[in-house]
């Protein structure tokens, strides 16, 4: 498993936000049918960002993150409709 961090301070604001602690959003990487894709509207040149999309629990969770030094940095998460769908429609087609 690929290792992962984050700020603290941005763990706890999306945890009040959005009900999501990074700390349980890394597991949304285990789901073997998870989709990961570039955020092109938020990444720069010199800094990619990504979701993956995936199953944490029984929801459809959607993690905001990019790769910094072989680790994996999330800067958000959240069930959010929109990426549920896309998940959902994605895996119907099979």
């Amino acid at each position: 498993m690929n290792a992962f961090d984050w700020d603290e301070d941005k763990n706890l604001k999306n945890q009040q936000k959005h009900g999501v602690r990074f700390e349980n959003a890394q597991n949304t990487f285990l789901d073997p049918k998870r989709i990961i894709y570039e955020d092109i509207d938020h990444g720069t040149t010199n800094e990619k960002r990504y979701y993956c999309v995936g199953k944490l629990g029984n929801k459809i969770c959607t993690v905001r993150f990019t790769y910094r030094r072989n680790t994996i940095r999330i800067f958000g998460a959240g069930y959010w409709r929109k990426e549920r769908r896309f998940y959902e429609t994605k895996h119907k087609e099979k």
